[in-house]
């Protein structure tokens, strides 16, 4: 069974940090292009970070350049969101995702159920 499953989220200060993981069973991340995404409550969801699955392409939001970082640990078949000076508008749900194209979209093939961050004091 193809499954992807976040981890890491919870309730931190602002300006804190966070790490979300994302495990793949059942195909390699490798070959495929991988999406965070975030839908927070009242809002549509949103792209975060995207790596293309030959890594020759990758593009973050403006809303979190600078303080997310997105990276793969190909030998664990597992993909990261480092989250850093962490905001209260960064409080959403987390999904990653994966598809077998070029390019991160809406419609991914394999998607994780989600991970809650909260950034609150």
């Amino acid at each position: 069974q193809l499954q992807l499953v976040e981890s890491g989220g919870g309730l931190v200060q602002p300006g804190g940090s966070l790490r979300l993981s994302c495990a793949a069973s059942g195909f390699n991340l490798d070959y495929y292009t991988i999406g965070w995404f975030r839908q927070a409550p009242g809002k549509e969801r949103e792209g975060v970070s995207c790596i293309s699955a030959s890594g020759g392409s990758s593009n973050t939001a403006d809303s979190v350049k600078g303080r997310f970082t997105f990276y793969r640990d190909h030998a664990k078949n597992m993909v990261y969101l480092q989250m850093n000076s962490l905001r209260p508008e960064d409080t959403a749900v987390y999904y990653c995702a994966a598809d077998v194209g070029p390019h991160c979209n809406y419609a991914m093939d394999y998607w994780g159920k989600g991970t809650l961050v909260t950034v609150s004091s």
